[in-house]
């Protein structure tokens, strides 16, 4: 690296920068901020020549933050959100553009009553529209440019250059009266394919040889969750959805260990560029409220848990 000028850092590098940390591709980056990728490279340079610091890391799936690329990509979120707010307030104008969010069902009674209101208050002039499906619905909406940003969780899709906010907490939940029989198929309550836990169960249910049938399907995490609660069947749950009707069931019962599944932010490549800011809005208020604990955060333990999807 060559040594640094001394110059101030250059507001838009940076944030052509965050833009090719999340997107993971600077082809992707540069179509978003309408620049060509030469353009953006050059801007990328120019950023690791002021820092004296390897920012980004090429690799067979795009580009991935460097150990300093990820310490400035925090600091550089802040300082774009604090200087986009600065102009908002002292132009009168506030941020504007369209911000379409998808979400999975059980997350949305935390998000529409402690985040997204929050997030209008602060942003009246911009037009939010919220979405709730699968996660898996979630992803394919993201590639076809319906959805700016969703929370989802890291699979069944194939998405990439997600933001993990918390690692979920899958359990095999039963009613308290419901007994395991050895030998006969395992009923389930179970959402649609697209379901992330669904995925983690039938998996470990197959690999152990297990036998299983889906005596009960749903989109709704609502009507899943009773047919277990009334004994109709088991279900994957995150462990901080039980309730008091409901017990787990481990090893000891025979049936499979779960494995985990991080809950992440993603980013539309296909967002208008009088938008992103906007769209940082409100991915910085979700990072500032999911983060670490999620949904059931301390400072929201008076809200009832949500399930994931």
């Amino acid at each position: 690296m060559t040594e640094n000028t001394g110059a101030a850092l250059d507001l838009e590098a940076l944030r052509s920068f965050v833009t090719v940390a999340q997107q993971g591709s600077l082809a992707a980056a540069a179509e978003l901020r309408h620049r060509t990728v030469s353009a953006l490279s050059m801007q990328i340079k120019r950023l690791e020549q002021r820092l004296d610091a390897r920012l980004l890391i090429r690799g067979p799936r795009g580009v991935s933050p460097s150990p300093a690329g990820e310490a400035l990509l925090q600091e550089a979120r802040e300082l774009l959100r604090q200087h986009d707010g600065l102009v908002a307030r002292l132009t009168g104008q506030g941020l504007s553009g369209r911000v379409r969010f998808g979400m999975p069902e059980g997350y949305a009674p935390h998000l529409v009553e402690q985040v997204l209101p929050d997030f209008l208050a602060s942003h009246p002039n911009v037009l939010l529209e919220a979405v709730t499906a699968p996660s898996g619905e979630l992803a394919r909406r993201l590639e076809r440019g319906e959805l700016s940003l969703a929370v989802a969780l890291d699979r069944p899709h194939q998405l990439t250059n997600g933001e993990t906010l918390w690692q979920t907490s899958p359990v095999w939940a039963a009613s308290r009266e419901f007994r395991v029989a050895d030998e006969a198929p395992l009923p389930l309550a179970l959402h649609p394919l697209d379901c992330p836990f669904r995925s983690l169960g039938v998996e470990a249910l197959e690999s152990q040889g297990r036998d299983w049938y889906a005596v009960f399907t749903s989109t709704s995490i609502h009507a899943v969750e009773k047919a277990v609660e009334v004994g109709l069947a088991v279900s994957i749950l995150d462990r901080q959805r039980l309730t008091p009707r409901m017990r787990v069931l481990d090893e000891a019962e025979g049936l499979p260990h779960l494995g985990t599944s991080d809950a992440c932010l993603y980013f539309s490549r296909r967002i208008a560029a009088a938008s992103w800011p906007a769209v940082e809005a409100l991915a910085g208020l979700l990072r500032q409220r999911l983060s670490g604990a999620g949904p059931w955060a301390a400072n929201n333990r008076e809200a009832r848990p949500l399930a994931l999807g």
